[in-house]
């Protein structure tokens, strides 16, 4: 059967899980934090992967690290886009569901088919575990020319998971198999380095706790508002060291999350719009293309120049877990003025590393390079904190600073109305339904012979229901 989230009783948990860390190394040496530095590879243009050994016999697989979703999904069939996938066939462990399973991102969608499977990791936690594997058999704007990822590894909760919350993720399978902390951590490197190039910039995902080698100073925690996504709360914006001086709420429209999985900086369009204001007005480059800023045009300067000085610092604020307090994370311009491989001789090109977005606000791998960002999951938080890899020409493009008070901002920055998926499908049905019923009994007075129909008179009183529904729908 499908693996589902456990019920009833609750397990005790693990030795060291109380305060949401865990040591270097457990009794049973199922954790070893230093075996999972550098076991990621890739790049913020395409992402970062981990090599995970699917089924009996082991075939090897790349996937996408991605905190924005809850499937773990590979390749089932071959791909234009991808040089190797998951071969059911060949594994005598794979026991398929027969369950259609369909997941749309921001950017691309697949169409697979639910199964369980055992799973290990070379460079993560020690032994094998049975896990859902969705195989994906159809895709479209998914697998890109490119990249080497063969499937997707959704961190974030089961309220997201495909087809529907009651499907156990990995990460939580993980947790009660392994009876590993409640807890996951990454560091992406690949600040200042070209976007889409070699993709072995590396990086690290260490499952179960917290490898004190990767990062710098103190962590600094924000509480996470909802489990679905990784949903944090951003009190304010600064472009060299000035508040956008936008309501805080702004910053939050839909929600804010941190997502491995989308490789820029996304803001909502009124945010955005003022951030490009205010580099604008803060830079020394007097004339810029708006070009640049959509995304649609690159900006180049002789290969001995550094532009980055032309740019100041983008911070942002985010909420202490003493709700009175807050602090910043700060991202300097080498990361969100990103160098573009292979263009001209004596060029450098770069893009911007930040968009508008829809719906949400996405701390995506422009900030992330910048820091070791902890998802601690026991504790309903995320932490972060200086990654050493975050330098270029040897000096840190990243800061963390706090705390701060909050009394400038309001007490909630968040709306308490939140449309999760699975409440818009349900409402969504709820309509249809409701449509449903009332063509019914409009066919069904169609039918009615004339004989039988009622006969107003003068003392009735007619409700013209139809019209209200028809105003109320349209």
């Amino acid at each position: 059967v499908v693996l589902r989230p456990g019920s009833g009783s609750q397990q005790r948990d693990p030795p060291g899980d109380a305060d949401g860390l865990a040591l270097a190394s457990d009794p049973g040496d199922t954790l070893n934090f230093l075996a999972m530095v550098e076991n990621l590879q890739g790049d913020s243009g395409r992402g970062y992967y981990l090599e995970m050994l699917i089924g009996t016999p082991p075939q090897a697989l790349n996937i996408l690290v991605d905190t924005g979703s809850s499937n773990f999904a590979v390749a089932g069939v071959p791909e234009p886009d991808v040089t190797s996938y998951f071969n059911t066939e060949l594994s005598s462990t794979y026991k398929s569901q027969g369950i259609d399973v369909i997941v749309k991102y921001s950017q691309g969608s697949w169409t697979g088919v639910l199964g369980t499977d055992v799973i290990t990791i070379p460079k993560g936690i020690s032994g094998s575990y049975t896990v859902n594997i969705a195989t994906i058999l159809e895709s479209e704007n998914f697998f890109l020319p490119g990249v080497k990822w063969q499937g997707i590894l959704g961190l974030a909760y089961n309220a997201l998971a495909k087809p529907s919350s009651s499907v156990e993720t990995f990460f939580d399978s993980l947790v009660k198999q392994a009876k590993i902390p409640n807890i996951f951590s990454l560091q992406m490197c690949g600040a200042g380095l070209p976007v889409s190039g070699s993709g072995t910039n590396g990086g690290s995902l260490v499952l179960g706790g917290i490898e004190p080698t990767l990062y710098k100073g103190d962590i600094w925690y924000t509480p996470i508002k909802e489990e679905w996504y990784y949903q944090v709360e951003i009190l304010k914006l600064e472009v060299g060291g000035q508040n956008l001086e936008l309501d805080c709420r702004e910053y939050n429209v839909d929600k804010a999350i941190v997502d491995s999985g989308t490789t820029l900086l996304r803001l909502p369009q009124k945010v955005f719009s003022a951030v490009v204001q205010a580099i604008s007005r803060t830079s020394l480059i007097q004339e810029f293309s708006s070009g640049f800023w959509t995304g649609s045009q690159l900006a180049c300067w002789d290969k001995t120049e550094r532009p980055w000085s032309l740019f100041p610092k983008l911070s942002i604020y985010l909420r202490d877990e003493n709700s009175s307090r807050s602090f910043r994370i700060s991202v300097l311009p080498q990361l969100y003025i990103q160098p573009i491989l292979g263009i001209g001789e004596n060029l450098q090109c770069y893009r911007f590393g930040i968009s508008s977005s829809m719906n949400a606000l996405v701390i995506g791998a422009t900030v992330m390079e910048g820091f070791y960002v902890i998802f601690d999951r026991a504790q309903r938080r995320v932490g972060f904190a200086v990654s050493p890899c975050a330098e270029v020409d040897g000096s840190p493009v990243s800061e963390i600073e706090g705390p701060f008070t909050t009394a400038d901002v309001a007490s909630n920055c968040v709306s308490s109305v939140t449309f999760h998926e699975p409440v818009l499908w349900i409402a969504s049905y709820a309509l249809m339904s409701l449509c449903g019923i009332i063509l019914l009994v409009l066919i069904i007075l169609l039918l009615i012979p004339p004989r039988c129909q009622h006969h107003y008179t003068d003392n009735d009183v007619v409700n013209d229901e139809s019209s209200l529904v028809r105003h109320r729908w349209k």
